[in-house]
């Protein structure tokens, strides 16, 4: 073996506590990549591959009725590559088990199995037989919540009719990879997916030789847009109401935001880590080119080159990341599978497997080499630029002043131990400001991670109990008369009735459009209200409209200027609405409007498309059950249970994803704690050794020594806060959706955990430190060496 390599081996040995330290860290930091570049990627190599074999459809529209003689007219649109007519309809639904009512949505089969797009991979059972009325295959998700199994059965009001549906197998579809009604979270208890046989379904909805569904594929190289128009303007006769594409397609849109979210991870966290890594990387190597000075000169003296002595250091770094990359790369592959396993229960997919790839190991390799050859350059350009005559001379001592403390006298009001810390902080700022740097980071990591709980808490507080007070919303099968208003109030157990009208439309502004709903709302609002920004309700303006942030960010529109309003119902009409107010909300992109304003706008009678209502609590039962066999009730949704499905489909994610960040903070916090005192130690040891034989107690050494980093643990805790705080803001910013907005709240409970995670693991570096402070052979120490 080279004699530089045996040097190496020894200086590893000698430093062992230090490089197992800086090893955690980039473990921490290459595990994070992986874990979530892994998650990443198994969820899109899924996507892509279920949605190519079961072919996903690239264009949807939806509309009242048109004849099955229109689908020849439709699939010759140019662009069009395949095009297929569907029934699809929403149906109240009696499950056993579950009292309050629950809402399926019914989509017809193609004739023959395995054709058509959006097809249905079966799980388990069997496919329902042609033109067989009452077999239906169900959703995986809506079976597993309410435990059904082929053979079981539910109760369906079609058409107002009710009907017993059999369950022959459980499939899925990349059409409903979430199963959520509209843009609201999933609630698999509550809402899943029936298919049925084309022509049975059908049959019983009247629409033999109909259909009131299209989706397509496009050709390659088509214009998505332009096939939109076309298909517009054809299925406008026949009550279209508007096509979208994929990206528009709620079910792909969830998952899209998923993988935008992983990707920003994927890169921010491990980045602040890599960083933290090439710190400890330079002190270490800093302080040990500085005690090896005179190694160094006998190196060069003897022949070695420059580069040779470089590269023997920098091999030096390379060891201890890249052993620390090779931990986080297995450890990452662990947490990996976790992640994968976690996005199976949300995301049904034939098949989701974790898989390490190429890709990530080269980057996680390539980062961490990275992180160690900055580290180490910064620390050996000084000393390689030596000459070994001057390099075998001992360092000139620094050059010390009176600081501020003996300019403005404080010294005399100070003890003896805490004069000589400060003085240490004071003649090297910047070493004491780099340790500051590290451990802030530490904090602002456990801040960043929390306050996602943070904002959790705060949505559950604005929109489900401040801007939400319904017990539950019922939506109609089509819109009502107003009058249906008075038929909710004598429901059983109904105290209160709100009705809302929610229409379809585009909106347009300049070259931006986006097709959403408006919710129309009545004069006097308890159970709906919206909240201007310090939570007070807003009244709906006589004319003009209300735009969510977000609606308004992707519109471009400003408050005091006009929308285009293309209603996708009814007479269509276009009309022009001025912006009255735009209002902040963490949920979804609506618009809003005063009833009878939309009503004038819109040129149709006061309708309504549902009601919030406010229920007795002694008598849901009854009012369920009434619920259950009224045919106009399309769908029930109660607050507290979409309040859960919120909380089971966002907080599971944000629970997990903090625990490892606020571990992984606390790796950095001792790391940088660690390694700081064992610098000091190794920098101050004759000092500390005189001071003992001076007199001074080994609590006393140990106490100057420890109570440096305390001192910096005390002044990085305010800084990691304020820098954990525009973290988040960072994060609030690029993990922002149009389904969901974090908002940036951060609690005072948030910040006495980042600074209690920072003072433990302090504590437990600084016990370890004292061991060694202990163990301090004074005579070794002093030996002067020649």
């Amino acid at each position: 073996m080279p004699p530089l390599d045996r040097k190496l081996l020894r200086d590893l040995w000698r430093m062992r506590g230090q490089a197992l330290a800086i090893a955690l860290m980039a473990a921490c930091g290459i595990a994070s990549f992986v874990t979530m570049r892994s998650g990443y990627e198994a969820l899109l190599a899924s996507q892509q591959a279920y949605y190519e074999h079961n072919r996903f459809a690239d264009v949807f529209a939806s509309l009242k009725r048109a004849p099955a003689s229109l689908l020849q007219q439709l699939e010759s649109i140019p662009g069009v590559n395949q095009l297929v007519g569907r029934v699809v309809i929403d149906a109240s639904l009696d499950v056993p088990g579950l009292d309050e009512p629950a809402s399926a949505r019914l989509v017809s089969l193609p004739g023959a199995p395995g054709t058509g797009l959006n097809r249905v991979h079966l799980r388990r059972g069997r496919m329902p037989e042609n033109m067989a009325r009452n077999e239906v295959l169900a959703s995986e998700a809506f079976s597993a919540a309410n435990r059904l199994s082929p053979g079981d059965s539910v109760t369906a009001v079609i058409n107002g009719r009710k009907e017993i549906l059999q369950i022959t197998g459980i499939a899925i579809s990349p059409e409903y990879l979430n199963e959520m009604k509209g843009s609201s979270f999933p609630d698999n208890r509550r809402f899943g997916v029936l298919w049925m046989d084309h022509d049975a379904l059908a049959g019983a909805t009247d629409m033999r030789d109909g259909f009131n569904d299209v989706a397509l594929t496009l050709a390659p190289g088509a214009s998505e847009q332009q096939v939109i128009e076309r298909l517009d303007r054809m299925l406008q006769p026949y009550g279209g109401f508007g096509a979208y594409g994929r990206k528009d397609q709620v079910s792909h849109s969830f998952l899209a935001n998923e993988l935008a979210s992983a990707r920003v991870s994927s890169t921010v966290i491990p980045a602040v880590f890599l960083a933290i890594v090439a710190f400890l990387t330079n002190n270490i190597l800093m302080r040990v080119t500085v005690l090896q000075r005179a190694q160094i000169a006998l190196l060069k003296s003897f022949g070695y080159a420059d580069r040779e002595v470089a590269w023997h250091y920098v091999k030096l770094a390379l060891l201890i990341v890249l052993a620390g990359t090779v931990a986080g790369i297995a450890l990452g592959s662990w947490m990996g599978q976790g992640l994968a396993g976690l996005y199976a229960r949300f995301y049904h997919f034939p098949r989701l497997e974790f898989s390490l790839s190429g890709f990530s190991i080269g980057v996680s390799a390539l980062g961490g080499a990275a992180s160690a050859i900055a580290g180490a350059w910064l620390a050996l350009r000084r000393i390689l630029r030596m000459r070994p005559a001057e390099a075998m001379r001992p360092e000139a001592p620094a050059h010390f002043r009176p600081g501020p403390l003996e300019r403005l006298g404080f010294q005399r009001y100070m003890s003896v131990p805490l004069r000589m810390v400060l003085r240490r902080l004071e003649r090297k700022p910047l070493k004491a400001l780099v340790s500051i740097l590290g451990l802030s980071m530490a904090a602002a990591l456990v801040v960043t991670g929390q306050y996602t709980f943070d904002a959790l808490n705060e949505i559950i507080r604005v929109q489900f109990r401040t801007a939400q007070r319904d017990d539950l919303m019922l939506s109609f099968n089509e819109s009502r008369d107003a009058s249906v208003t008075h038929a909710l109030s004598a429901l059983p157990g109904v105290n209160r009735v709100e009705p809302f009208r929610a229409a379809a439309v585009r909106l347009r502004f300049a070259h931006h459009a986006k097709k959403t709903l408006i919710f129309a709302l009545g004069g006097k609002r308890e159970l709906r209200r919206i909240l201007d920004e310090e939570e007070r309700p807003i009244d709906m303006p006589a004319e003009g409209m209300v735009l969510t942030s977000k609606l308004a960010e992707i519109l471009g529109v400003r408050k005091g200027e006009a929308l285009s309003v293309e209603f996708l119902e009814g007479q269509r009409r276009v009309a022009e609405v001025p912006v009255v107010r735009i209002v902040d909300e963490p949920i979804g992109v609506f618009a809003y409007m005063d009833m009878a304003a939309l009503s004038r706008q819109a040129e149709e009678p006061l309708l309504v498309s549902g009601a919030y209502l406010a229920v007795d609590p002694a008598r849901q039962a009854e009012l369920y059950r009434t619920l259950k066999g009224i045919p106009a009730v399309a769908s029930v949704s109660l607050r507290e249970a979409t309040l859960q499905s919120f909380l089971s489909t966002i907080a599971e994610n944000m629970r997990i994803n903090t625990r490892v960040l606020v571990a992984f903070a606390c790796v950095i916090a001792f790391g940088v704690v660690y390694n700081a005192a064992r610098i000091a130690l190794s920098e101050n040891a004759v000092e500390l050794a005189s001071l003992r034989i001076l007199g001074f107690s080994q609590a006393e050494v140990g106490g100057m020594l420890l109570g440096e980093q305390a001192l910096l643990v005390a002044a990085a805790l305010p800084l990691g806060c304020l820098l954990g705080y525009q973290l988040a803001a960072l994060l609030s910013i690029l993990l922002s959706q149009e389904l969901f907005r974090i908002p940036l709240v951060v609690s005072t409970r948030t910040y006495l955990l980042s600074a209690a995670a920072v003072l433990l693991s302090a504590v437990v570096s600084g016990a370890l430190v004292w061991r060694r402070i202990r163990r301090l052979d004074m005579i070794e120490v002093l030996k002067t060496r020649e």
